[in-house]
């Protein structure tokens, strides 16, 4: 996979038979105008999907995709303009899913712990159909000069968008009120930092249904939100500043488009 949006060699000619993309979303992909549009922007994301899972991400091509999907080879370019952009796609609408069905969830709940454990749990369940072939994304994910490592610009979209649950799973819980606003206001990036780490031990799991990985976030949720009550203490404000100082300045500059407060 090329790195920075470009299509990988042997799929240059069909995508400039494609027609102009105009309107687009981060990371090179058109904004459906229409309802017909987004169906069809859909059905070419749910056809690569299927087929990824079948073939393989290296083995599918744009041109294969859209053949299966019964649109031209131009109109997939036109949604999506080069094949890592269907994972784009993939990654923007499974945070969604995640997002709501994690909301859902936490709707009765003000335990911090509790809240962040369902936040967690709910990301493994939406991702678990795609678990068998996780690795080949990652292969590509952990180069840091592919638009789809989680930390890249084309990513923003759907970071900001867990970011944005994880500010929820805090803002609705009872610690919010007794933590340091900045504190507050940093967490969230935080707490997707930590999902980051759930999602590395996840690929790499082969036990039943990711039994491992279940059990790593039973065990390490409570730790988290331990640690996070600690700061409210005098005692631990000084370590609280450090850590913020280092996450502030090392941390956040190196995830695009992250905003330092």
């Amino acid at each position: 996979m090329g790195s920075g949006g470009a299509a990988k060699a042997g799929d240059g000619a069909e995508q400039a038979a494609g027609p102009p993309v105009s309107g687009e979303l981060a990371g090179g992909r058109a904004r459906p105008k229409t309802d017909k549009s987004e169906a069809t922007r859909a059905l070419i994301l749910e056809t690569a999907m299927r087929m990824f899972q079948e073939r393989g991400y290296e083995k599918t091509t744009m041109r294969a995709i859209a053949a299966e999907a019964g649109v031209s080879v131009g109109s997939a370019y036109y949604y999506f303009s080069a094949k890592e952009f269907l994972i784009q796609g993939f990654y923007d609408r499974m945070t969604h899913d995640h997002a709501a069905d994690a909301r859902a969830r936490m709707a009765h709940t003000r335990d911090f712990a509790e809240r962040l454990r369902i936040a967690i749990d709910s990301w493994i369940d939406t991702a678990a159909p795609y678990h068998g072939f996780s690795a080949q994304f990652f292969r590509t994910a952990a180069d840091p000069t592919s638009s789809l490592s989680p930390f890249s610009n084309e990513s923003h979209p759907a970071r900001a968008t867990a970011v944005e649950l994880f500010r929820d799973v805090l803002q609705g819980s009872e610690l919010a009120p007794k933590l340091d606003a900045e504190l507050v206001d940093l967490l969230p990036d935080v707490l997707w930092l930590h999902l980051m780490v759930v999602v590395l031990y996840w690929v790499f799991d082969r036990t039943p249904d990711t039994e491992r990985t279940r059990e790593f976030v039973r065990r390490s949720t409570p730790l988290v939100a331990r640690l996070i009550n600690l700061s409210r203490y005098r005692v631990f404000r000084p370590l609280v500043r450090d850590a913020k100082g280092l996450i502030q300045d090392f941390v956040l500059p190196g995830i695009g488009k992250t905003i330092v407060k």
